[in-house]
């Protein structure tokens, strides 16, 4: 009789996604069995603890390259993206365990209570906030790394709903504004209800059209699927079908157009530090899954996608530049922000080579520490009823608080792509690779894009700064500690990736190549 055996797993290259999953099980547990005032001073140390502990193990992982794990691939760009993404959500929890700027912070003390009823209004008051928020989280980022390991699509798409579902809760838990907050998740989780059908039903077209490879069984792994693009005998209708709505489903993570819908409503809605966690770390998890699907698993068809992909990021960029010049709410304005530097990113996607991967990957890291700055100023830029988003609030503002108008201004002009900044590199990071792979009319159109939407940039600079502060312009509040370190963090490395990048761009050099 034989034995059974286990099939050989190296627990240590997995350690950053079991470290991640076991502290949201945790989390969990400490909502069950600990009492209310004791849940956030263990919630926020545990959540972060286990960022830090998931980080050293990629880091103690760096000399594993081109591995597979059954479903899971470690390579250069997992280990660089689970980085990235553990990195930057460090930064975001400190936003979220933020309790001295607003009592209680920015999340609902209990999400059960009617929105805008007399005992909603009542729980704004109360010090305590929910502190089912850190399993979220956590939940989320455990589900993000294992998104940008996946090595086949069923894998990659239960990921997907690993980290989304959390989401969608987490935009439902503002404090303030709970109607605003409610249709935001209620609009998040429907449409990524559709995004994710789209993607399971594109899964099961490439199913079928593996199945053309003779003797070789069929599957949705990203080997099987690349060897079928050059191989199949299989009608290419079901490669093109199954392609599209596989690319449907991850465009509308990534907040590309015309996938991109959701966003506006959903960034002004949600509560402000869950924000920045998406807009940094979503993104780094989103375009990590289109790299390694369109750099592994469709890179045979490389001539059939490139030019419908083009297209979508330059709509991506003309609906970011374009609308971002007609909103009057900075967290909006911020929204759209984020869709034209989704197609910014979609113009390094394309790019052929290991140059154009990694300047994405760098585009990511960077992007991800400007935007967690521009949130943590926003939480700060309050009056009486909470944020004060609407841009001529902001007016005067330099005079009433220099500094933190200095820091926006700054933050600011890294998004316009002032030399200097993150911003500046980050542009010539991804255009320079595809000005290089032929793609002038996408660096043309990168360029053009860029200049229309410093015009929001330098106007919301102008009006904090040239204009008079009226009644009605807030004061920014002086930030606890743990706002304070994550607007530090955001500010210095938007800088030193402007002053100093060669590092990180090194390193993402030489992590430029995926398992194949």
């Amino acid at each position: 009789m034989n034995e059974f055996e286990l099939p050989p797993i190296d627990y240590a290259a997995l350690a950053p996604i079991l470290i991640m999953m076991g502290a949201a099980v945790v989390g969990v547990l400490v909502e069950a069995f600990v009492p209310r005032r004791l849940r956030h001073p263990i919630q926020l140390p545990l959540a972060l603890l286990a960022v830090l502990a998931a980080l050293t193990m990629v880091v103690f992982n760096a000399d594993k390259r081109l591995i597979t794990i059954g479903v899971i691939a470690i390579d250069g760009p997992t280990l660089f993206l689970q980085g990235g993404i553990l990195v930057l959500s460090a930064v975001a929890l400190l936003l979220i365990g933020e309790r001295a700027i607003e009592r209680g912070g920015a999340f609902v003390a209990q999400a059960a209570i009617t929105a805008d009823s007399p005992d909603d209004r009542r729980q704004a008051q109360r010090a305590g906030g929910a502190g089912e928020v850190y399993p979220l989280v956590t939940f989320a980022i455990g589900g993000m790394l294992i998104f940008v390991s996946a090595n086949d699509l069923l894998t990659m798409f239960i990921a997907l709903e690993v980290f989304s579902l959390p989401l969608y809760l987490l935009c439902a838990l503002a404090r303030r504004r709970r109607i605003l907050s409610q249709e935001a998740a209620m609009k998040y989780f429907l449409l990524g209800a559709y995004a994710s059908a789209f993607f399971l039903f594109g899964l099961a077209l490439l199913y079928g059209f593996t199945a053309g490879l003779g003797d070789r069984p069929a599957g949705v792994d990203f080997a099987t699927i690349h060897a079928a693009v050059a191989n199949s005998t299989q009608s290419p209708v079901l490669l093109f079908a199954g392609m599209a709505l596989v690319a449907i489903g991850l465009l509308f993570k990534a907040a590309a157009a015309p996938f991109h819908v959701w966003t506006p409503d959903v960034y002004q809605g949600a509560p402000t530090p869950v924000t920045g966690f998406m807009a940094a770390c979503t993104k780094v998890a989103a375009f990590g899954a289109l790299l390694r699907v369109f750099h592994v698993a469709f890179e045979g068809a490389r001539w059939d996608f490139t030019p419908v992909l083009g297209v979508v990021a330059v709509l991506t960029m003309l609906v970011g530049a374009v609308f971002a010049v007609t909103q009057t709410d900075i967290k909006r304005l911020l929204a759209y922000s984020s869709i034209a530097n989704a197609g910014y990113l979609l113009v390094g996607v394309l790019a052929p080579g290991a140059n154009g991967l990694s300047g994405t990957m760098f585009y990511l890291v960077a992007y991800g520490f400007a935007v967690l700055a521009a949130f943590a100023v926003v939480t700060l830029v309050r009056d009486a009823d909470g944020e004060a988003t609407h841009l001529s609030r902001w007016a005067g503002l330099g005079r009433r608080s220099p500094l933190y108008a200095a820091v926006f201004t700054f933050i600011l002009l890294a998004f316009a792509g002032i030399p200097l900044t993150s911003g500046f590199t980050s542009k010539f990071a991804v255009f320079g690779p595809a000005l290089e792979g032929g793609q002038v009319w996408l660096v043309i159109a990168g360029v053009l894009t860029s200049m229309v939407l410093a015009f929001p940039y330098l106007r919301v600079v102008v009006m904090m700064w040239l204009s008079e502060p009226g009644e009605s312009t807030p004061t920014v509040t002086v930030p606890g500690g743990l706002t304070s370190a994550a607007l530090v963090i955001g500010v210095i490395a938007t800088l030193v990736l402007g002053v100093a990048p060669g590092p990180l761009l090194d390193l993402a050099s030489g992590a430029a190549e995926f398992v194949r």
